[in-house]
């Protein structure tokens, strides 16, 4: 028994549960999933709210490091606030965020993309068709040949 009288969970329940606020968790980083909640009223609901609150224990290191989609925590302190969970169900607001995450996301590739083919520190330059067909490098090594 726990704390609350409630039996423990098994081995096997926890992990379930984990895995099931995990896949939760990150599918709060589309916002027209966020729309789709807010639409269907689940954000003037307080046992959700609370749910919410709970789940910021993802933001721990030691849950987040199981996060493919990080974004999705930055979108869970937002729904920490009445307020984006009111506009949330506007559907340009929905809009914008979406095209703002985009941006981001393409940014982000853009960066990173000039930063690989500037090869600075002796990283491969990855438009090289020789680096791409020698295992990454000229020399088929791993290794750039200066």
């Amino acid at each position: 028994m726990n704390t609350f009288g409630l039996p423990a969970e098994t081995e096997d329940q926890q992990r379930l549960r984990f895995q099931v606020e995990l896949e939760f968790v990150q599918c709060l980083a589309n916002p027209n999933y966020l729309h789709f909640l807010a639409q269907r009223g689940y954000f003037k609901d307080q046992t959700f709210i609370n749910y919410l609150k709970y789940l910021l224990y993802w933001k721990e290191p030691e849950y987040a490091r199981y996060l493919k989609y990080p974004m999705c925590l930055y979108f869970l302190d937002l729904l920490q606030y009445e307020h984006f969970r009111r506009e949330i169900v506007n559907v340009q607001c929905c809009k914008f965020i979406d095209d703002q995450a985009i941006l981001l996301w393409q940014h982000y590739t853009r960066r990173r993309t000039k930063l690989l083919n500037i090869g600075g520190n002796g990283a491969v330059n990855q438009t090289d068709p020789a680096a791409s067909q020698n295992g990454g490098a000229p020399n088929g090594m791993g290794q750039k040949v200066t």
